[in-house]
């Protein structure tokens, strides 16, 4: 996709996984390299976008987008399900280069902006999304749709 300084933007693929899920478990998220490769792919079958910030080694960023559509607007948002920066490369600019890339991958499926959850116990992320433009908008409220007990399949 790009390559800017040395860091290389592009789609996430399976052989990422394994790179991405040592950067994901940094986040507190634990999932298999089997796992993250599938859920990679079904993301991009659906019309995500997965986006990999390269410097050199495993991945040093992740960001995923996905086009929503509602009733309330005419076009599709973009909503961000995953960004993630690995904490040795943090604060040299490949979060905003991520949220770029993103723009650019959300306007092209079409969307008018962009949407990101992010807790109140989040004040970093809250942070860096409004010094990249972001304007606090509420929050989203969240519903598991498996009954109690019921595993996943």
């Amino acid at each position: 996709m790009s390559n800017r300084y040395g860091l290389e933007i592009r789609a996430a693929a399976g052989p990422d996984a394994a790179g991405l899920t040592a950067l994901l478990g940094e986040t507190g998220i634990a999932v298999g390299a089997a796992d993250l490769a599938a859920r990679l792919e079904a993301l991009q079958r659906d019309g995500g976008t997965a986006l990999v910030a390269v410097e050199w080694g495993p991945p040093s960023g992740l960001i995923t987008v996905s086009p929503i559509r509602t009733l309330e607007a005419p076009r599709p948002f973009g909503l961000i399900t995953s960004l993630a920066v690995a904490a040795e490369s943090r604060r040299r600019g490949i979060g905003r280069v991520l949220l770029k890339a993103a723009g650019r991958a959300a306007r092209q499926a079409g969307c008018d902006r962009l949407l990101l959850a992010a807790g109140p116990d989040q004040a970093a992320l809250r942070a860096f999304c409004a010094a990249a433009g972001f304007s606090d908008q509420g929050q989203m409220l969240a519903r598991p749709l498996l009954k109690r007990g019921a595993g996943e399949s």
